[in-house]
């Protein structure tokens, strides 16, 4: 599931209408206001043993438009369908756009629950907000704006239950966010500019990109996931580290999970805070890191076999040690997604 907001007509951008202030014009919409147009030729269901993610999409869609003069239109359901923009629309020139995707689950009664829903929304507010900074440049704010819902049925990310460990390549030459930018928003021009190493990366053997900023060379994201170390400190003692939220960071709503779970078992320390490539280095040489992962929302977790840093392959003993931390947490955020476990996270819709 994604919801999205683009600018739709010359100089203007995507924002939410509850962050412009003072105008004339709805400043919201309601499911009481909602109007549904069915498709007249709806597809087959497709086969879910072939589903692949962004591949195939439901017959409908949701779009609410909205006016700088007008505020918030009728919410309306219509038929899924290509979208109309002005060519100098600035969502295309200077990426003023915002997205989110979250999951729905079909639980074990056959319920539907969504994951935490309010995180997401949330998120969207302060990527709206990042947004509508003053103008420069001459991008202006906007004067009309769409929200649009598709929907995109998925197949479990790793098939039949079984962990596929991905390699990193790290490489200092290049960085997806810095300080003052806009890496902690979901906004597309944080993706777009990274696809180039991305393939660079498959080119090398790797699945995804470390992404590494400043002098220390600090891991910060992998790829478009939130990154977890799990190792034992220099005292010997347990500890779940990721980086902070500093501003180079998406706050993952999965990440927020991992260290609530983390943190109510008690049972290791638990860190949010820099990671440096030396580091990380010294702990995998002592034989110190036991598992490195991802999280996000399409695999909840990602365990990570190892990193191309400087021409040099560096092994993760992730799947050596179970990998017994990354399954615990995909295992228990499962149960809650799909409602084997009742959970305030997850409620029935």
């Amino acid at each position: 599931m994604a919801a999205a907001m683009r600018s739709r007509c010359p100089g203007s951008g995507a924002l939410l209408a509850t962050l412009l202030g003072p105008r004339r014009g709805c400043s919201s919409f309601r499911a009481s206001q909602l109007e549904v147009e069915r498709s007249r030729s709806p597809r087959p269901k497709p086969d879910p043993q072939g589903l692949q993610f962004g591949r195939v999409f439901t017959d409908h869609m949701l779009s609410v438009e909205w006016s700088r003069a007008g505020g918030w239109g009728r919410p309306r359901i219509r038929p899924f369908q290509d979208l109309r923009l002005h060519p100098a629309c600035s969502a295309l020139h200077y990426a003023v756009e915002l997205f989110e995707g979250m999951k729905a689950f079909r639980g074990a009664d056959d319920k539907i629950r969504l994951f935490r829903p309010e995180l997401n929304m949330q998120r969207m507010e302060r990527s709206a907000q990042r947004v509508c900074l003053p103008p420069s440049l001459g991008v202006a704010p906007p004067g009309q704006a769409l929200l649009f819902v598709i929907l995109c049925p998925v197949g479990p990310y790793f098939p039949g239950g079984h962990f596929s460990p991905v390699g990193l390549l790290a490489d200092p030459s290049h960085t997806r966010a810095w300080p003052g930018g806009a890496g902690h928003c979901k906004l597309g021009g944080n993706y777009g500019p990274t696809i180039a190493l991305q393939r660079a990366a498959q080119a090398r053997g790797c699945q995804q990109v470390l992404w590494l900023h400043g002098p220390e060379r600090l891991l910060t994201e992998v790829g478009t996931m939130n990154l977890f170390v799990f190792w034992h400190r220099e005292d010997g003692e347990l500890e779940l580290v990721t980086p902070p939220l500093d501003g180079l960071i998406l706050p993952g709503v999965t990440r927020q999970s991992l260290l609530e779970l983390a943190r109510e078992w008690g049972e290791f320390g638990v860190r949010e805070g820099p990671l440096p490539m030396g580091t990380v280095l010294a702990a995998l040489a002592q034989g110190r890191l036991r598992e490195m992962f991802g999280s996000g929302t399409a695999c909840v977790v990602c365990p990570v076999g190892g990193i191309l840093y400087e021409e040099k392959w560096y092994p993760v003993p992730t799947m050596e040690h179970g990998p017994e931390l990354a399954q615990r947490f995909l295992r228990v955020l499962s149960d809650i997604q799909y409602g084997h476990v009742p959970s305030e996270w997850a409620q029935p819709l």
